[in-house]
């Protein structure tokens, strides 16, 4: 059986724990809702992390966002604000929205 590989917040967490309290509060302080809901804000960085070709990112966010409430046809939506700024990587990287669907 092979082990999940360790994200980078567990690897900051355990080498950096300074840093990992200044990263979470301002993850904190920015994602609260306010005049942005959190979805919304939520498939903001999704869109980014398909302009930076992160991949696991953008699935993972994607699946986030469903969680808050976000519809497929708004995550569909956002990957095309990415296309606009980015291009055919962003939308490749943007299509693993789609990968491992988990609905809230």
């Amino acid at each position: 059986m092979t082990q999940a590989p360790v994200g980078f917040q567990q690897l900051i967490d355990e080498h950096a724990p300074d840093l990992a309290a200044v990263v979470a509060n301002a993850r904190s302080s920015v994602m609260d809702e306010g005049a942005l809901s959190t979805k919304v804000k939520t498939l903001m960085m999704m869109i980014c992390d398909a302009l930076l070709n992160h991949e696991s990112g953008v699935t993972n966010l994607a699946n986030r966002a469903r969680a808050l409430g976000a519809s497929e046809a708004e995550v569909a939506e956002a990957l095309g604000v990415a296309y606009l700024m980015g291009g055919l990587p962003a939308m490749v990287a943007g299509s693993n929205a789609f990968r491992n669907i988990q609905k809230g």
